[in-house]
Order: C-alpha cells, then structure tokens, then sequence
C-alpha cells in the first residue's frame, strides 16, 4: 500500500509533467475519494503540471471537468510529445487492457461511469539517450516483441499481478523473449487481493538472465 506521507499530495513537491496510461481508479487516483475530483486533476492544479495520455482519456476528464484544456494534452499510439524540451521524448505504444473512469457524486455518491479511451504505455528517452518503457497495465501481446525491437529500452516497469494484468510466467516470458532490457522494475501487484504475484515469482519465472530486476518499495530511489 501507498504510505500515507505519499498520499498527501501538498507534499509531493515540484512535478514537472504527470502521465496516465488509462482512466482506472487505482491510476487517475479516484480510490476512496468522494468528493467527485481524482488525484491526477488536483496535483496538476497545485503544481502547474500538464497531464499527458490517450487522446480519448484526457479528453473525458477534460468533458467532466477534471481538467482544463491548457492542464489535459491529449495525444495517440505512436504519438511523440516533447514537454520539457527536445533533450526528453516521450512516445506512446500500445497496451492490452481496458480504461473507463468513475466518477462520484459528492452530493448523492452515485457513480457514473465515462468512457476512458485506449490504454496505453509510454516509451521515455532521456536526454543521455536512456530509455524507459513503462508498460501500463497489460497483459501479453506480440508487439511487445515490436515495441522492444525498434525502442531498445534499457529499463522496463512490468506488470507482474495477474487477474487484470499480466502475472509472473507471462511477465517473465516478456522480458526474457521479447523485451530484453538491462533492468527491470515489477509493477502492479499487491495493492488489491487479486492482485497475487510477487517479485519474487517473477525473478525466479525469468530464472538464468542477464536483467537486473529491482522489486522497489515506495520512497525508494534509483539511479542509472
């Protein structure tokens, strides 16, 4: 679970850009709220941060008033955005999974449910040429193999949590087969009791390998 010093977004300090891969409550961060906002919206409020993801996703949480036109930029598979400058691309690839936003009334708490657009992951290059491939939420899908190919991404965060996502065997497979990274980061599991992989799983699925898998705990930092 999130430690309650990260949930206090006052605390977050300075954002520079804020990505969503899909409009689910554990990723926009509407879990346990009521009060008909989401986290994603408040912090690019205080911070002055845009929110970049799925054309379709930014623009229902623009269309329910989450977001602004200038906070929400919206762009497609394949799509390249450059937000802080030429020394840091950010591409967007496909994922396998579902998106739709939930949004509650403050005043009665009935839920609605909105159209969240496609899922995504995002390719990062950094300016010493670094490449980061977060996944999203996905499951396995041949052009993984594709994405991997063309991008070459050293570090990959992978879903590893089964029933919504992919679980140890199929994310081991990935980064073994397909993805070869240099290192690898475990996302996804734990936070919801059908949510049943671990670290450990995946490391000892991946067996024999040359990638350095990191299980990280939040508040943790890495340096490559």
């Amino acid at each position: 679970k999130t430690p309650a010093e990260y949930k206090d977004l006052a605390k977050l300090g300075k954002v520079d850009l804020i990505l969503v891969t899909h409009g689910h409550s554990d990723h926009v961060g509407t879990v346990g709220r009521t009060d008909g906002s989401c986290d994603a919206a408040d912090l690019a409020k205080r911070t002055g941060a845009k929110v970049f993801g799925p054309a379709g996703l930014i623009q229902t949480m623009i269309d329910i008033g989450w977001l602004t036109g200038e906070q929400g930029v919206r762009f497609g598979k394949g799509g390249k955005v450059q937000p802080l400058g030429p020394q840091i691309t950010i591409t967007q690839v496909r994922a396998e999974h579902s998106s739709e936003l939930t949004l509650t009334d403050p005043a009665t708490k009935k839920t609605t449910t909105h159209v969240g657009g496609e899922p995504a992951g995002f390719i990062i290059q950094m300016e010493n040429g670094f490449k980061i491939y977060h996944m999203g939420d996905t499951g396995l899908f041949g052009d993984m193999k594709l994405i991997a190919d063309y991008y070459k991404p050293d570090l990959v965060l992978i879903p590893i949590g089964g029933h919504f996502v992919m679980d140890p065997q199929d994310a081991a497979y990935a980064t073994r087969e397909w993805l070869k990274p240099k290192f690898a980061i475990p996302i996804h599991y734990g936070t919801f009791p059908v949510l049943k992989g671990t670290p450990q799983e995946y490391m000892a699925a991946l067996g024999q390998t040359t990638v350095k898998v990191f299980p990280i705990n939040p508040g943790e930092k890495l340096e490559f």
